[in-house]
């Protein structure tokens, strides 16, 4: 039923939009029969549906325009009959004569009074699925991003049928509807972009043999999508129909966090730094899609970056070695880039971690950057292996506020005079830390001091 419920918010933003006054079934005759089914190459396979079952000879890229319709015509038989299973109305359980499929879950044998209008609108609403990675769509119950996903369609239907793109895979509007929104909200959209603009985005793969649409991360549809509704939360239904359909549930997608982000990145790091190196440090941010439901919430919390949690607890060899260069042109070229990648990837780190910590409280951003600073002093001071060990093994890898503590005291009664403030304050910070604050904390710390070194090597 929630792809009946997305196909009245999307047509009546249509009929306001376009001055037409469509039901259900004339808009899916008109438009979505026409746009998705009525080529060589659909856009959308719902199994068993009146549109993929073939009579012996037939293959869909050869159907005649008359079989086409004899197929619609079948599909409205079905539908004026009364049947609403899945392959009738999208997002329904699969049934057999006996019983349900052991494919479906959460059914009656009860069988439901269904509105005609509600199957066709059904069908609307599943093409409007925003398909990401992990093997689940999204259903945005907001008109202005269910009308540009309208235009997208238009965008898919002429890419099949370029001649030229012969190979071009069909079948694939969900994960088209992602590329597309990510696309269109961008800041760079073009009226008049081409294959190529596409490709040169990532958001087409070409090989030899196929040309198919690449599926799009939740965490960087998540940002593109930000540049348009930057204040605002939005309800998002996840799930998954296929031979299993699963359903993860209703979600506020609080796109606001996205530009929390952006605006500590601009700050630590320079608003320049911040444009250009956006597609890559937002590539890194979000988790799994199914744990960033587990939240409750899609937000900061959930766009906690890939890989992160490796440096929680007791992983303290952390390393961000400058690159030793030499005449190796290539080589060269090589490091550089690694060195890129790990100063994004630092960069990116310490824009979330930040952004937990301080949760909008007006507190410095420099400041484990400054404590870094400290301890390096604190351990430059040693002539043995004493301090550093402190500092690696039992300060930056504590799991509780009072393992680091001890370690601390340790650490001020050793420390120098014109230190001696510096961990003074650390330490009222860190007794007055949540237990959640302290663990970002200190890998925040953790990177900030890895940082330090670096530069000082």
């Amino acid at each position: 039923m929630i792809a009946a419920t997305i196909g009245k918010t999307f047509l009546k933003t249509f009929n306001e939009k376009t001055g037409k006054n469509y039901s259900a079934k004339e808009f899916f005759e008109k438009e979505y029969f026409e746009c998705f089914y009525n080529h060589p190459k659909y856009m959308q396979w719902i199994t068993n549906s009146p549109f993929v079952q073939m009579k012996a000879g037939q293959k869909p890229d050869l159907l005649k325009p008359e079989e086409r319709l004899e197929k619609l015509n079948g599909l409205h038989e079905k539908i004026e009959d009364g049947e609403c299973d899945a392959s009738i109305a999208i997002g329904f359980p699969a049934s057999e004569v006996k019983e349900f499929a052991t494919t479906s879950g959460l059914v009656s044998d009860i069988k439901p009074v269904l509105d005609k209008e509600d199957v066709y609108y059904s069908w609307i609403g599943g093409g409007l699925g925003v398909g990401i990675a992990g093997g689940y769509s999204i259903f945005f119950d907001e008109p202005e991003i269910l009308f540009e996903l309208y235009k997208g369609w238009q965008a898919y239907r002429k890419l099949l049928n370029d001649r030229s793109l012969s190979s071009m895979r069909g079948n694939q509007i969900n994960t088209w509807n992602g590329q597309w929104l990510s696309y269109t909200f961008n800041k760079h959209f073009r009226e008049d972009f081409d294959f190529t603009h596409l490709h040169n985005r990532n958001a087409i793969s070409m090989s030899e043999k196929l040309i198919e649409v690449n599926t799009i991360s939740w965490s960087e549809l998540f940002f593109e999508i930000s540049n348009k509704f930057s204040q605002k939360i939005i309800t998002g239904y996840v799930y998954s129909l296929g031979q299993t359909n699963k359903t993860l549930g209703f979600y506020p997608f609080n796109f606001e966090k996205a530009n929390t982000l952006r605006k500590y990145y601009a700050t630590l790091f320079g608003e320049q730094a911040a444009i250009a190196e956006a597609k890559d440090y937002e590539a890194l941010f979000g988790i799994h899609i199914k744990r960033a439901c587990e939240l409750g919430a899609i937000g900061l919390q959930a766009l906690e970056p890939k890989d992160l949690r490796k440096y929680f607890g007791n992983d303290s060899n952390l390393k961000l070695v400058k690159p030793k260069l030499n005449n190796d042109e290539e080589k060269n070229h090589k490091a550089l880039q690694k060195d890129y990648e790990n100063i994004i990837t630092f960069r990116t780190y310490k824009t979330w971690l930040l952004a937990m910590i301080t949760k909008n409280k007006e507190e410095s951003l420099e400041y484990t950057a400054e404590v870094a600073r400290a301890l390096h002093e604190y351990r430059d001071k040693a002539s043995k292996n004493d301090r550093k060990n402190l500092i690696d093994k039992e300060l930056l890898s504590a799991k509780s506020k009072k393992q680091f503590l001890d370690a601390l005291v340790t650490i001020i009664k050793e420390a120098e005079k014109e230190l001696l403030q510096i961990f003074k304050e650390l330490r009222d910070k860190v007794h007055l830390m949540s237990a959640e604050d302290f663990g970002y904390f200190v890998v925040l710390l953790k990177f900030d001091y890895a940082f330090e070194e670096r530069e000082r090597n």
